[in-house]
């Protein structure tokens, strides 16, 4: 039962994100602004949504829901002016993918060593979940930051 609610609330809290994600995106009002670095700043907030497209569809969309999904991290980094309406199509697609993705997923899958090691160490599939949502977060206070010093 814990489980379950564990699966859930990842569901909810990943969803929410991506739509706050989308807002983010839909705010930047000249979208050349998406793609600028200035400044100490590493990453554009276009490439940080990129980068959380890439991470959500390869290590749930992949791993977990058999998607097929290929990564090319470094393409998440280095494209650029890629229309805010293809990056939100995107972001779409992929709260589908996660989603579906979770939903297949049982007790068991949760408890059992996620298959690929993605951090420091082996963890379960559970505790990477956790991760994937604060990876999320964390990225998409950078989105909200970014967005907010360039206007």
């Amino acid at each position: 039962m814990i489980v379950a609610m564990l699966v859930e609330t990842v569901k909810i809290l990943i969803a929410r994100n991506l739509h706050k994600l989308i807002t983010e995106i839909e705010l930047y009002q000249d979208e050349t602004k998406l793609w600028s670095i200035e400044k100490n700043i590493a990453n554009s907030g276009g490439n940080l949504c990129l980068h959380l497209i890439g991470n959500l569809n390869t290590y749930i969309g992949a791993v977990i829901g058999k998607t097929n999904y290929i990564r090319h991290r470094d393409l998440e980094f280095s494209l650029k002016d890629i229309p805010k309406s293809e990056l939100i199509s995107k972001i779409t697609e992929t709260i589908a993918v996660v989603d579906n993705a979770l939903s297949s997923l049982t007790d068991e899958d949760l408890r059992i060593e996620y298959p690929l090691l993605v951090l420091d160490k082996k963890t379960s599939t559970g505790f990477l979940l956790v991760h994937l949502a604060t990876h999320l977060t964390y990225h998409l206070g950078q989105i909200n930051y970014h967005r907010r010093l360039l206007h």
